[in-house]
């Protein structure tokens, strides 16, 4: 059931799967929004802890995603950074609801806190 406190920002099937999609957010951070192999709809601030690397534009792997300009690896679990590398993205929560993705209104418009 979609109530006021998330977001529909379209359906599962538009977003492939291990792929990834952008979403603009007027006066904040853009996010990204990931698709596991088996799935899972995970969604993140764009933006690698590193050196800002697009997220979106990296290769998801399980339930992790590459960052493209460095290759760190960032869970999309938790937002943090994977081996020895250390940083932390923030996490959007997601859900899914009759086969559209939602997302939490309150991080989204909070500029991604």
């Amino acid at each position: 059931m979609v109530t006021a406190d998330w977001l529909d920002i379209g359906p599962v099937d538009q977003l492939p799967a291990l792929g990834a999609r952008t979403l603009a957010v007027q006066g904040g951070e853009e996010i990204a929004i990931f698709r596991t192999a088996n799935g899972d709809i995970y969604a993140l601030r764009n933006a690698c802890p590193h050196k800002k690397g697009p997220l979106s534009q990296g290769i998801v792997h399980d339930t992790s995603v590459t960052c493209p300009l460095h290759n760190w690896r960032i869970s999309l679990v938790t937002g943090e950074a994977l081996g020895g590398d250390k940083g932390c993205v923030p996490t959007i929560p997601v859900k899914v609801d009759g086969g559209r993705i939602l997302i939490h209104r309150g991080h989204v418009l909070a500029g991604v806190a």
